[in-house]
């Protein structure tokens, strides 16, 4: 997996309720676990923008409400660093639903921007973007 070309800044916890951006069916998902995350032992973990993350889905569906997912952050409302100079930030948390380890998205749009740093890592994630900021 690609390294992120920008400073970001943690800014989801466990437990956090963030919209799903895609058309899987899932509406609100709830972050369950930061999967290849870092945290000090007696920190709780965190993700940030392009984190690969598991999410239970909370409301939606109902045949998927409850079920767990992994998905890709792709916008944070806390602001980050890129190399530029420039610090980015959007309107919302948002996600996308995953349906396999690989990075292949289950939705085939993704409602809203995504950032930059999202679609170099995960390239999958970024050609479903409607337009990628």
């Amino acid at each position: 997996m690609k390294a992120i070309g920008a400073r970001a800044t943690r800014s989801l916890n466990i437990g956090s309720k963030i919209i799903a951006s895609d058309n899987s069916g899932a509406r609100i998902v709830k972050i369950v676990g930061v999967k290849r995350g870092k945290a000090s032992k007696g920190t709780q973990q965190y993700a940030k923008i392009g984190d690969h993350v598991k999410v239970s889905v909370r409301l939606g569906k109902p045949e998927m409400k409850g079920e767990v997912f992994d998905a890709i952050v792709i916008r944070q409302k806390k602001p980050y660093r890129r190399k530029t100079g420039e610090r980015v930030m959007f309107e919302d948390n948002a996600v996308a639903l995953l349906k396999d380890d690989k990075g292949n998205p289950k939705g085939t749009q993704i409602k809203g921007a995504v950032a930059r740093e999202v679609s170099e890592r995960w390239k999958a994630v970024g050609k479903i973007a409607q337009y990628i900021l």
